[in-house]
């Protein structure tokens, strides 16, 4: 399955991969440390996420406990699916070779890049 969250919802996800259940209120204490937002546009953000079924949550006194309903990785996935095709014309090669020439790896990332590849190749 395709996902695309939000700047927004992909902010959110991220802390409650981090902390895997949280309240809006602790999720939103989290977002207000980064930038002036509302509690109720956070409250907005997840039961608008909710509907989408990208978080799940469950009943708690009198307020909600939420949930991401999707891993980490399967966002990472898609996101990655879709930028690769978008930016790159589906091509990892071009993906790779952009990433690696714009950045300045370490030598124990090379290394360990070598090693995935030389896995690949056995697979």
């Amino acid at each position: 399955m395709a996902y695309k969250p939000t700047d927004s919802e992909l902010e959110i996800l991220n802390i409650l991969w981090k902390k895997e259940v949280a309240t809006v209120r602790e999720v939103h204490e989290q977002i207000a440390k980064k930038k002036d937002t509302g509690y109720t546009t956070t409250l907005k953000i997840m039961q608008i996420m909710h509907g989408k079924k990208l978080l799940n949550r469950k009943e708690h006194g009198r307020g909600h406990i939420y949930m991401p309903a999707i891993s980490e990785k399967e966002v990472q996935n898609s996101l990655l699916n879709n930028f690769t095709a978008m930016a790159f014309g589906g091509s990892a090669k071009k993906l790779i070779m952009r990433a690696l020439g714009q950045s300045n790896p370490s030598k124990e990332e090379i290394k360990e890049i070598r090693e995935l590849l030389k896995k690949l190749e056995n697979q």
